[in-house]
């Protein structure tokens, strides 16, 4: 943020900075702008003319005057410019477009199949990304910022998957890059329980600064927020949890090549498993969830069995980073308070008074749309710092050189 407290002898802050004051919403006249600037008003006006061409802010009701003309305000134009975020998992995907303030303008659900390959998905995407904009009359150039979801493991800092177990083909793959061909906005990339970690904070826990997320899928993954931001480690592998040894595991394979995995007993398909070797026809998480609705006992068992193995790890965590939550989400959590009382059952007995007195396991408030939430923030995020609002206003000077400079070729070839 920018310093507040700044003086007339203090450098003069950019565009990018002056909006930081600016993206509250509260509108502000240039004489105020002056004021917690220490800028010149002239100054202070080419900033703004910089950030009216790229459609950050615009001017508002005008202010109260002591006389003569009222002088106006600017302030925050949060529909002018949007955002997408998406959200894909292994089967499904969601599709959102957002204005700057997260408000959801048109969003998409559909079956897609992750493994068919990053040009295949990104290409879905796209298209879809079109028709969104379509629908409520935009078009790609109000795009500013794109926030993306991926079911494994990405290098946060270059948008690649790295090594991803359910996704064939996108190893290293350049997202970013791939989407830059087809769209001028900024690309960010991470992996779903990350970006749903965001979501699940800025939805149902706004206040908590500690909080941990758990998805129970097809995988199993942990997002981390401490002090209030996404832990993401070195690499951004902070949280996978679901290749972390448990004691019932064994010798059990595990798709990541490793055996004894939790991922390999307690995901949606190693429970499915474990209840198809007991007779039943059960394939998906979705019909764990669907056997488990019908009070069959041993899919009961099962998820609770599959909830202890998670509580295992979990005391671990609990032990390490000390979140105020732990929420769960995923598909396999709509199997209700059975995989819940099993986490809970474990950690609470394994993790030292301390750690537990205020610890609350719960299942997740922000549901299915955690992810969607995330990828939106972790876009209006990147858009509304310093270096999305540099980007921003470097691109469209860049633009209007150009344009000019064909305008002023033009003009020659029609003299001579």
């Amino acid at each position: 943020m920018v310093d507040l407290t700044r003086t007339a002898t203090t450098p003069p802050v950019g565009a990018s900075e002056l909006f930081q004051i600016l993206r509250d919403g509260v509108p502000r006249t240039r004489g105020e702008l002056a004021a917690l600037t220490g800028m010149a008003r002239s100054t202070i006006g080419v900033r703004i003319d910089a950030l009216v061409d790229v459609g950050l802010v615009g001017a508002v009701d005008t202010a109260a005057s002591t006389g003569g003309r009222p002088p106006a305000q600017i302030a925050l134009r949060p529909a002018a410019r949007l955002v997408v975020a998406a959200d894909l998992g292994a089967s499904h995907g969601r599709v959102a477009v957002t204005d700057l303030v997260g408000t959801q303008l048109a969003s998409r659900d559909a079956r897609i199949d992750i493994a068919a390959g990053p040009v295949p998905t990104l290409e879905w995407l796209v298209g879809v990304v079109d028709e969104l904009l379509d629908s409520v009359g935009r078009v790609r150039d109000d795009v500013i910022a794109f926030g993306i979801g991926l079911p494994g493991p990405v290098e946060f800092s270059t948008g690649r998957p790295a090594n991803p177990p359910i996704m064939p083909g996108w190893d290293g793959f350049d997202v970013p890059g791939w989407l830059r061909q087809h769209v001028r906005a900024h690309v960010l990339v991470d992996n779903d329980v990350n970006i749903a970690a965001l979501g699940e904070r800025a939805h149902g826990w706004p206040d908590l600064d500690h909080l941990l997320f758990v998805k129970v899928a097809t995988g199993i993954g942990s997002g981390i927020v401490s002090e209030g931001r996404l832990q993401r480690g070195a690499q951004g592998t902070a949280g996978d949890i679901g290749h972390v040894r448990v004691s019932r595991a064994g010798d059990v394979p595990c798709h990541c090549g490793n055996t004894g995995c939790l991922e390999a007993v307690a995901s949606g398909p190693a429970i499915a498993r474990s209840l198809r070797a007991k007779g039943h026809d059960v394939h998906t998480s979705a019909d764990v969830v669907d056997l488990v609705a019908r009070s069959d006992l041993d899919a009961i068992g099962a998820v609770r069995q599959a909830g202890r193995d998670i509580g295992e790890v979990l005391a671990t965590c609990v032990s390490l980073i000390n979140p105020s939550v732990i929420a769960l989400g995923g598909s396999i959590t709509q199997a209700g308070e059975h995989l819940l009382a099993g986490v809970r059952e474990v950690v609470y007995s394994r993790s030292m008074p301390l750690a537990t007195e205020h610890l609350v396991i719960a299942q997740s408030r922000a549901g299915s749309i955690a992810a969607l939430q995330g990828a939106a923030a972790l876009a209006i995020a990147y858009a509304l710092s310093p270096a999305g609002v540099d980007e921003l206003v470097t691109l469209a000077e860049g633009r209007q050189q150009l344009t000019e400079g064909r305008h002023l070729t033009e003009g020659r070839q029609l003299v001579s």
